[in-house]
């Protein structure tokens, strides 16, 4: 009888020569728990999605709950249906006022797809403007505005009219200009190694935004939800975009996404054309119920104020010679070492030693440190201990 590992590499779809292909049996809080019963501390949360931790109570209650009730009905916006109706309720609550429209799709990469056709409809214009080493998702749509050739040139023909700047560089920001639909840009870039915006960046890109009539589109995919200390990252930069993207953190571990913007510019998706985005399973009636126990976890314990002390912690101990900086914001950081060998060999250890850990998709001399908002002090300095020693 084959192992679900043999079955594994016959049957599904590989994304690498080289996946961890390590075999879960369950997993609770910041631990995975293998078949063998040897247990891992998840440093990267799945990749920015487990933030309130691994099968959190309310958001099984809530799944259960509401399969009890329904779960699919209706292609999205046509029912209504309370889990989605309480969920944008309560997004709308915590998020600027400008921000008071939430159209639910299933993943990151549809929301990118959805906000790059809204800012084309609601300006008539064409052009996107979208940063280097940005990572947006991996559909033709999102591909498009990725900022790594190598990811897209197997893909071309991708999307025209899109004009890739260098993130940090104001001096840039002349070439957004009347005929830019608008600028897609991370407000802390994730995949190039948790890079923060610097010396009023973000804030100059709203401005060149404002007097062009740009639409600006954050993607807070993996930096929401509490992950950089404050709810959304955008808050530590005193600026709102007017779209904004999220996913990952969103549904407590069950695929869902959104992107939100003001009730006027979000109506030009219904008319000329009518249904101008649609999605069967967006806003599916149990991951929305899930999205609305896990936002309700991470706002009602505000799990955000405790990150930057986490961070703290993470900073002071993992020192070490071979360490070149850590970057980043809050628990969405990069450690940096000389190479993606060293890396590599580092990652491959702390996996031994039960601790999982990844590499970044443009930095892959870094090493992601992305762990539940969760994690405690001990967990953290015990996790810290297993890097240090991989490094040894």
């Amino acid at each position: 009888m084959p192992s679900n590992r043999e079955l594994f590499f016959r049957y599904l779809g590989q994304t690498s020569a080289f996946p961890l292909a390590v075999e879960i049996e369950r997993a609770e809080g910041v631990y995975m728990y293998g078949q063998d019963g040897k247990r891992y501390v998840d440093l990267i949360s799945g990749i920015g999605v487990s933030s309130i931790g691994h099968r959190h109570p309310r958001v099984v209650q809530a799944v259960k709950d509401q399969a009890e009730k329904y779960m699919h009905l209706m292609v999205y916006g046509e029912f209504v249906q309370s889990p989605q109706v309480k969920l944008a309720e309560l997004l709308a609550q915590h998020l600027p006022h400008s921000l008071n429209n939430v159209y639910l799709v299933n993943s990151g990469s549809e929301a990118t797809e959805g906000a790059l056709k809204l800012a084309k409809r609601h300006t008539g214009r064409t052009e996107i403007v979208c940063f280097r080493k940005a990572y947006h998702g991996s559909t033709q749509g999102s591909l498009s505005v990725m900022g790594d050739e190598r990811m897209k040139n197997a893909f071309r023909p991708l999307l025209p009219d899109v004009r890739t700047l260098d993130y940090n560089a104001i001096e840039q920001l002349d070439q957004i200009s009347a005929r830019t639909a608008c600028v897609i840009a991370e407000t802390i870039q994730g995949e190039a190694g948790a890079i923060v915006p610097e010396n009023g960046f973000l804030q100059a890109l709203r401005q060149r935004c404002n007097e062009t009539g740009a639409l600006l589109i954050f993607d807070e995919i993996q930096a929401g939800f509490g992950r950089t200390g404050k709810l959304w990252a955008f808050e530590h930069f005193n600026i709102v975009p007017d779209i904004l993207l999220l996913a990952k953190g969103m549904g407590g571990g069950m695929p869902i996404g959104a992107f939100v913007a003001s009730a006027e510019i979000m109506q030009s998706l219904s008319h000329s054309p009518v249904l101008g985005h649609i999605t069967t399973f967006g806003g599916n009636a149990v991951c929305a119920a899930a999205a609305l126990a896990n936002l309700e976890v991470i706002t009602e314990n505000i799990l955000w104020e405790g990150v930057l002390e986490k961070e703290k912690l993470f900073r002071e101990t993992l020192r070490h010679p071979a360490i070149k900086s850590i970057r980043g914001k809050g628990l969405m950081l990069a450690v940096e070492f000389e190479n993606f060998e060293q890396n590599k060999r580092i990652i491959d250890r702390c996996l031994e030693s039960g601790v999982l850990t990844d590499w970044f998709l443009f930095a892959d001399n870094c090493l992601r440190v992305a762990p539940p908002l969760i994690i405690t002090n001990e967990q953290i300095v015990d996790a810290c201990q297993v890097i240090l020693d991989a490094i040894e």
